[in-house]
């Protein structure tokens, strides 16, 4: 099911004009978001940073588009669609048709799409082989426009196809100074001792919802020190763990890069962490 500017919808429903700015120009944001028993999993800060999204792509904010507005449609797709554990929710704004690379129009639309997930709980892959290699073929640029989830992903695309292509679970991309700065869907940490790092904003990466609720539980956890900063490709082999984060797996060990094994003790732990915060 899909709800298209607050009507609910077949999936297969012919809603859509060819004159759509997300289609021609990826003139459009999106959030992915999870739901489980009736409840979005860090709501107020998926729909924040919708909004920071929405103003940094210059579209004109409704009035009518306030948390109530979206927590209510999401949740009445989900209801309509069906039970399930849980819901991958993805919600995406385009600005209204009109004009060329320069926009006519000031109002957007927006289409939820609700799929149901097998498992409520976060089920990454800690116990198996999730292998990773760099993505050298394009970079990711450095700056405010990449944090944001565009719907302009032909990189994530390009890593994604050159992943099974060659056999790798995933991804690091770099950006333009080859600072390694994310995976292909989600937020890169590296620890090593008792220092955890991420890669800060500035270098290119996503403003992931899942980086900053750990941010925050790291910078109360007494084991550990967080660093936000660049992390080069030569640093990937002296890590003890890498692992990678998102809305839907939670937190995902890496279990090898090149000849480089890793550990997966503090990954499983920040999920437990993870999981108690919304339990």
């Amino acid at each position: 099911m899909i709800n298209y500017n607050g009507s609910i919808q077949e999936n297969n429903a012919r809603i859509f004009s060819l004159n759509n700015r997300g289609l021609h120009y990826g003139d459009a944001v999106f959030e992915t978001i999870k739901v489980v028993n009736g409840q979005i999993l860090f709501a107020e800060s998926h729909y924040f940073r919708l909004m920071s999204a929405m103003r940094i792509m210059r579209m004109v904010i409704p009035m009518t588009f306030t948390p109530e507005l979206v927590y209510d449609q999401i949740l009445r797709l989900t209801q309509a669609s069906g039970p399930a554990p849980a819901y991958r929710i993805k919600f995406l704004v385009w600005r209204s048709w009109g004009g060329t690379y320069d926009p006519t129009q000031e109002g957007v639309d927006y289409m939820i799409q609700c799929t149901a997930l097998a498992e409520a709980h976060y089920n990454p892959n800690h116990s198996g082989d999730y292998t990773v290699e760099l993505f050298k073929d394009h970079y990711v640029p450095s700056g405010l426009l990449s944090t944001i989830k565009t719907n302009n992903r032909a990189i994530n695309v390009l890593g994604s196809i050159y992943a099974r292509e060659n056999g790798f679970a995933n991804c690091l991309l770099l950006n333009e100074q080859k600072q390694v700065i994310e995976a292909l869907n989600g937020n890169l940490f590296l620890v090593k001792g008792y220092t955890i790092k991420t890669p800060p904003l500035a270098d290119g990466c996503i403003k992931g919802i899942i980086r900053g609720e750990l941010i925050a539980l790291l910078a109360k956890h007494p084991d550990f020190i967080l660093e936000q900063a660049s992390i080069s490709p030569f640093e990937l082999q002296k890590a003890d763990e890498l692992f990678v984060t998102n809305t839907i797996i939670g937190v995902q060990s890496i279990s090898q890069f090149r000849k480089k094994q890793y550990a997966h003790t503090v990954g499983q732990a920040l999920l437990s962490l993870l999981e108690e915060q919304i339990s």
